[in-house]
């Protein structure tokens, strides 16, 4: 009896490590590029989102925005060789700017080159209206974005319209914004001028861009606190199939050289002010990243 209940049990544990080993399988797409396992999706993204629809006590009504810098980039190329079919987080997008229209300010968007904007169409909550409506509100823009290159160029130095810039999450931040040297002259222009900057997720990635022209010791963040999502999670990504190989760069740790710490350990709702520096460690920390982004840009443009 007993040895038909373990003969029956370690059937069980080898149907059972099979069903985790095609579940956990990143899946291919049309390009050759892998998105996220059965599995991963399953654990790191959710049908709805958690946004409350903040109702903002004298919302403004001027003319300052938001610019929100987005990657135009698709696939990462994994250490493996592999590519992860990636783009910007549509919930670290969308719902911070949610609030952020509740609150008044319009967002423009630009990508380097002014190519659309990669979405991570497989993290879309399809089952949130909200998200999917202002989705579909910005739809033409992500198709059609301005370029960062013109607007640094010819309209940065006079522009007074924006009252900050944003750039979301998604491992996409990490393609082609860190080294960006446009980004490098907005994240200067924005700091010099006493504008917030927005970055959640992979989004302080991005910040990586204003140390192309300085050392440790000129870093514009040295000394800043942050909340992004930590790289001992992004280590894991192929242990559950969200990845389909190890990063190609850790772009914490680069970060954390420059002067910059990372205050959360895990990829929850951890979010944080530094001076003008809004962060948010992860999609979970989307809606109240966008509430203090949004309330602390009517402090700004009320005083």
């Amino acid at each position: 009896m007993i040895k038909k209940i373990l003969i029956g049990l370690a059937g069980f544990l080898i149907l059972a490590f099979i069903a985790f080993y095609f579940a956990s399988k990143p899946t291919a797409t049309k390009d050759g590029a892998y998105i996220p396992s059965p599995f991963a999706l399953k654990l790191a993204t959710s049908p709805t989102t958690d946004f409350d629809n903040t109702v903002y006590e004298n919302p403004h009504t001027g003319n300052k925005k938001v610019l929100m810098v987005c990657t135009e980039e698709r696939n990462m190329t994994m250490a493996n060789g592999e590519k992860f079919s990636t783009g910007n987080h549509p919930v670290e997008m969308l719902l911070p700017i949610l609030h952020l229209k509740n609150a008044g300010f319009d967002v423009d968007i630009v990508t380097p080159t002014g190519k659309s904007v990669k979405i991570e169409m497989w993290a879309m909550p399809e089952e949130d209206k909200n998200i999917k409506a202002m989705y579909s509100e910005y739809k033409q823009k992500f198709e059609n974005p301005g370029k960062l290159s013109d607007f640094v160029q010819h309209s940065m130095t006079d522009s007074t319209d924006y009252v900050a810039i944003f750039i979301p999450g998604g491992h996409g931040a990490m393609l082609g914004l860190p080294d960006n040297k446009d980004l490098n002259k907005l994240l200067h222009w924005s700091h010099d001028n006493d504008m917030f900057t927005l970055a959640i997720c992979h989004g302080p990635a991005a910040l990586l861009a204003a140390s192309l022209d300085s050392d440790k010791d000129s870093f514009i963040y040295k000394g800043y606190k942050i909340a992004s999502f930590p790289d001992a999670v992004d280590e894991q990504g192929p242990m559950i199939g969200y990845t389909p190989g190890a990063m190609p760069w850790i772009y914490g740790e680069r970060l954390n050289k420059l002067g910059v710490t990372i205050i959360n350990e895990a990829a929850d709702n951890t979010i944080h002010k530094d001076r003008k520096l809004i962060t948010g460690a992860s999609p979970q920390a989307a809606n109240n990243f966008g509430k203090l982004a949004a309330t602390e840009l009517l402090k700004e443009v009320n005083k």
